[in-house]
């Protein structure tokens, strides 16, 4: 009887990770100001998790609003990985990465729920509560 309701569970536990997601977060090693380490890479740029890939963070749509914010700011033009339930940002080792407010509106419109806190920090937190419908973008400097 017990196998028999151990089969019945089996599709439902499939459907919880993507395929080739083994449900287990990336391994970050290493970071400090200016570099962050993933999965024995290390990288210079800031960086992007979208449903299992990492790629840099293009911030080209953003610079047209740098003068304004004195920084180039997170805005809703740039390729955000918005398919997911909850988007982790690390706003920087000192908290100066700014985050626009049509950004946040975009993230609300959509039904993302995010997740803001000094880079450290946030990569703490996606490391520990990491989940199939998670993606991150984490910036490395200020």
């Amino acid at each position: 009887m017990a196998r028999f309701f151990l089969l019945l569970l089996l599709p439902f536990s499939l459907m919880a990770f993507k395929a080739g997601d083994d449900g287990k977060p990336p391994k970050i090693t290493k970071l400090k100001f200016g570099t962050i380490t993933i999965d024995d890479t290390t990288y210079d740029k800031d960086m992007v998790y979208d449903k299992g890939e990492w790629r840099q963070r293009k911030k080209k749509p953003s610079k047209p609003y740098r003068a304004k914010y004195n920084h180039t700011p997170l805005t809703e033009f740039e390729a955000i990985p918005w398919d997911c339930d909850v988007l982790v940002i690390g706003i920087g080792m000192s908290s100066r990465l700014p985050v626009t407010k049509g950004f946040k509106k975009e993230a609300a419109k959509r039904g993302v729920k995010l997740i803001m806190m000094e880079t450290p920090e946030a990569v703490k937190y996606f490391t520990k509560n990491f989940g199939p419908r998670m993606n991150a973008i984490f910036h490395i400097t200020c």
